[in-house]
């Protein structure tokens, strides 16, 4: 699989999870567009923001969190996983893009337990093609 396939099934998984969080979740709200394919690029625009999140500040808040991980016995990571949620939440208010987590600890928390699931599940049936 090439990298540029990769990239989009992440995105796409991104997506699908962000959108059932704002479908679950009554504190997680996305701006409905004036159709549904504005409202589909926006998710997918959010997801983007959430990937480039993920991928560049969830590492160092890891590395530098690791004692309250093994404390936790990896629970904070559901922690962090709700600030990059909302960091996310920022960052697309900031672009335009129209995504709010609405309170940190039940939205986030709640929104990245959401999120973590799906994205299990989505990347269990998807093909992985890494050897």
């Amino acid at each position: 699989m090439t990298t540029l396939v990769r990239i989009g099934l992440k995105t796409g998984v991104n997506a699908v999870a962000l959108w059932v969080a704002g479908a679950l979740i009554a504190g997680i709200d996305f701006a409905r567009g004036s159709s549904a394919t504005g409202t589909v690029v926006g998710v997918v625009l959010v997801a983007l923001v959430f990937g480039l999140v993920n991928a560049a500040v969830k590492p160092v808040v890891k590395f530098f969190s690791l004692p309250l991980i093994w404390l936790s016995l990896g629970l904070f990571t559901l922690v962090i996983n709700a600030l990059m949620l909302e960091l996310t939440s920022y960052l697309s208010g900031q672009l335009g893009l129209g995504f709010h987590v609405q309170s940190f600890f039940w939205d986030a928390v709640l929104g990245a337990l959401v999120v973590s699931v799906v994205s299990m599940l989505l990347n269990a049936v998807l093909p992985d093609d890494r050897r």
